[in-house]
């Protein structure tokens, strides 16, 4: 039997081997010590006949007895060999079961750790990512709430300019009424009130100069003007598509601005409206009401168009503030 060197440790095997060298030795030796103490046991005793009678008597009970304690102890024995075989294989099995056991354990243990390592950066992330959507929603929901409150305060501002632009449309009406409606329209566009005022009442062909009639109209208009400050002024030529050349003007637009302007400068020289509140262009025939292919159409065409605005200074100062 190999033993270990103080350099490795005692198997299991090892100490059952040991155990089954142990129980076998001793029994052999309890054997052997009756078998000797019955063959000395008679050197000790007397030569006499009835010595040797006794001597032969007692030698017969005690060889009995040695004979009846050899057989108990090679049955305790042969018990004692058949537990350790047993004991044996259930330390065998006992140690498989737990070398198995172990083995799974420590790879269910290294499993959960990989687990909940993963498991620790997947919650950690998933932490990461909520609270940035929360903020993200927050900052959203600032932001809608902010642009709610706007649309409130624009909703607000064209609310009083379109009551503004009725009322608007209602005193320009009512300060033109004796006009015909082929001479002088008023409407609502856009937010705005426009007075269509046609080459008929305004201008002679070819012409820049306001005659009597019109001149009535502007100053009719004029009135309303300087009553509401709070409106933009915007004066646009317009005229057909039958091209023209004059000592005057040398095409269409050429005579649609200086239509504009001249009744700009009316408004200013002779009826005193703030020239800040007045813009004047021509459009020229770039931007006709009807078709140009027949008289009437190429009539409606020929206009001077006023266009008033009101302030958009509150919205415009809204938006801005808002940036």
């Amino acid at each position: 039997m190999k033993v270990p060197t103080e350099q490795s440790s005692p198997s299991p095997l090892f100490f059952k081997r040991l155990l089954s060298a142990s129980v076998s030795l001793t029994c052999h030796l309890i054997v052997v010590g009756v078998v000797l103490s019955f063959l000395l046991l008679p050197s000790c005793k007397s030569n006499s006949p009835l010595a040797k009678k006794v001597d032969t008597f007692f030698q017969s009970k005690r060889y009995k007895r040695a004979v009846k304690q050899r057989d108990s102890l090679l049955q305790v024995c042969s018990t004692l060999k058949a537990d350790t075989t047993e004991l044996g294989k259930n330390l065998r099995a006992s140690n498989e079961a737990y070398s198995s056991l172990d083995s799974r354990y420590k790879l269910l243990d290294d499993k959960y750790a990989k687990l909940a390592n993963t498991s620790d950066r997947k919650l950690e992330k998933l932490s990461t990512a909520l609270e940035a959507k929360s903020k993200e929603l927050d900052s959203k929901e600032r932001m809608l709430h902010s642009q709610e409150k706007k649309l409130q305060e624009m909703q607000a501002i064209i609310s009083r300019q379109d009551s503004v632009t009725s009322r608007l449309n209602a005193i320009v009406k009512d300060a033109l009424l004796g006009f015909k409606s082929d001479e002088l329209s008023v409407k609502v566009k856009n937010g705005k009130v426009y007075v269509s005022m046609s080459d008929k009442l305004l201008f002679k062909s070819g012409s820049a100069a306001v005659e009597p009639k019109g001149l009535e109209a502007i100053q009719k208009l004029a009135e309303v003007l300087n009553k509401n400050t709070d409106i933009d002024i915007f004066i646009e030529g317009h005229t057909d598509n039958v091209p023209i050349k004059t000592a005057h003007y040398a095409d269409n637009w050429d005579l649609s601005v200086a239509r504009a302007t001249n009744i700009v400068r009316l408004l200013i020289e002779k009826y005193t409206v703030n020239p800040k509140r007045l813009t004047a262009s021509g459009k020229g025939e770039y931007f006709p009401v009807a078709s140009n292919d027949t008289p009437e159409g190429r009539a409606k065409n020929r206009r001077t168009e006023i266009v008033l605005s009101p302030k958009l200074d509150e919205l415009f100062d809204l938006l801005q503030r808002k940036r």
